[in-house]
């Protein structure tokens, strides 16, 4: 693995998103070859298991077929675009990765960290992110801004996670946590409660000494 592999990681509503975007046109701008990916997705099957993961009229999806599902997108994933991406020497940022599962199955659902953590081992096998960014901040102002203000203004939820209660998305965020808490040289906690300009300032701050470049 030759390129640098970014992941972007954070609960609903958190703003990772947009910011992987922003930073991604930030990157390209300063001439780095930039993919920008996001999980689940990124490939024709990943994108059609995308679309059973996150419809909210699958209410039927257990806990295991859900974090089965999500390690076959990312297996996928890796296999056809992040893997040759990085052999190339390209620099990957993908929008949630192997955490995601470990924060939202392994913790949220009860499955267990280990069990995701060494499946997740399996999937993904090399390519351990370089760099996890981890966008922080209480569910409560996620939600504001997230799922909350896309009903206030009219507009449908249709993620399934999304509808989950907020004890739910206040224990992905404690998964999370305590991952970066365990893997502080490969995390780097964001406060995501900032201006969207604060938070893609302090992101690019902590990529350029790891890509030598200047914005």
């Amino acid at each position: 693995m030759s390129g640098f592999f970014m992941t972007f990681e954070g609960i609903e509503g958190s703003g990772k998103s947009t910011v992987a975007r922003l930073v991604a046109d930030e990157l390209k701008k300063a001439g780095i070859d930039i993919l920008l990916t996001r999980e689940p997705g990124g490939t024709r099957t990943s994108e059609a298991i995308r679309s059973i993961l996150l419809d909210p009229d699958r209410a039927e999806i257990s806990a295991r077929a859900e974090l089965l599902m999500y390690l076959a997108s990312r297996s996928q994933l890796v296999d056809e675009v992040i893997s040759p991406a990085l052999r190339g020497g390209r620099t990957v940022i993908c929008d949630r990765f192997m955490d995601a599962s470990v924060a939202y199955q392994g913790w949220a659902r009860g499955l267990g960290e280990k069990i995701v953590e060494d499946l997740n081992s399996f999937t993904v096998g090399e390519f351990i992110p370089d760099m996890t960014f981890l966008f922080d901040l209480p569910v409560e102002t996620g939600f504001s801004r997230g799922p909350e203000k896309r009903e206030s203004d009219g507009v449908r939820i249709k993620d399934r996670l999304e509808r989950e209660a907020r004890s739910f998305h206040e224990k992905v965020r404690e998964g999370y946590l305590r991952i970066a808490e365990r893997e502080p040289g490969r995390f780097v906690v964001i406060d995501a409660a900032l201006s969207l300009q604060e938070v893609t300032v302090a992101v690019l701050g902590n990529i350029r000494p790891h890509l030598d470049v200047q914005f």
